[in-house]
């Protein structure tokens, strides 16, 4: 375990086919959504559609901007589809990089071999950075090949942006199952602290699409944070990206301090 990055080969190792599976599975849906914006998008339809749901339904979803390819594309895969499937990899591989372990009692074995608590957690989080940025490549790619062919009308670097943007949201989740898991080595409130955060930001920012009396909400969802300035239409929101990766770190530093004074679980 002393070589270089030993942890994070490890975790590579252990789980390349699984990084490929979430690839496989989120290329499909890119593949399956955004081709049917050439469909309908051009002639108006989809317009016609949203006029036809209910407004409450419309504003819960953020169906308002289809009728745009950054819209559209936002409003099926990266605000939704893409997001939910993101987050379920990620608070699984943060739950896994130190709870998991923890609770199993597989932990106790890393440890044995002069490793320290602060490189366990270091080299984990690393692999999934480094899973998200493969993921981050492989989705600006298949987006920036289908762009022109679906009538998206998406200006290249947006498409990174809402990339870079969806993969902070998603890292926040990540994050928070990392710190919390290190926090008190238990896999539930890890899962929960992981999914929480993608469940309350996004409920929060629908209840807050219903009225302008409950706009405030949005101030406390990272959904929002994430999305209100369409960075897939008008570029990086550079204060958003601040607030979702500086908490992100915030919450893998306690994390971290806490794991390298806590007694491992037996």
């Amino acid at each position: 375990m002393n070589g270089t990055l030993a942890l994070f080969r490890r975790v590579f190792a252990n789980s390349w086919r699984g990084l490929i599976g979430w690839i496989v599975g989120l290329s499909a849906a890119l593949f399956l959504y955004l081709p049917l914006y050439s469909s309908f998008g051009a002639d108006g339809e989809f317009e016609a559609i949203i006029d036809s749901l209910p407004e409450g339904l419309v504003n819960t979803l953020g169906y308002d901007q289809l009728g745009t390819g950054a819209g559209y594309a936002q409003g099926t895969f990266f605000g939704l589809i893409g997001f939910v499937l993101l987050t379920i990899a990620v608070v699984g591989w943060g739950t896994s990089a130190i709870a998991s372990d923890e609770e199993n009692g597989q932990l106790e074995l890393t440890l044995a071999h002069a490793v320290s608590r602060g490189r366990v957690l270091v080299e984990r989080t690393a692999a999934i950075v480094a899973k998200l940025a493969i993921i981050g490549v492989v989705i600006v790619g298949i987006v920036w090949a289908l762009n022109e062919p679906s009538d998206l009308g998406m200006e290249p670097w947006h498409i990174v942006a809402g990339t870079v943007t969806m993969l902070g949201l998603t890292m926040l989740s990540a994050s928070a199952a990392i710190g919390v898991g290190a926090m008190t080595g238990s896999r539930t409130w890890a899962i929960g602290a992981g999914a929480g955060i993608a469940v309350v930001g996004y409920v929060l920012n629908a209840l807050g699409n219903q009225s302008e009396d409950v706009e405030w909400l949005h101030r406390f969802s990272p959904y929002s944070w994430a999305w209100d300035e369409n960075p897939l239409a008008v570029g990086a929101d550079w204060g958003a990206l601040g607030l979702l990766y500086g908490l992100s770190l915030l919450l893998l530093v306690a994390g971290w301090l806490v794991f390298r004074r806590r007694d491992v679980a037996i």
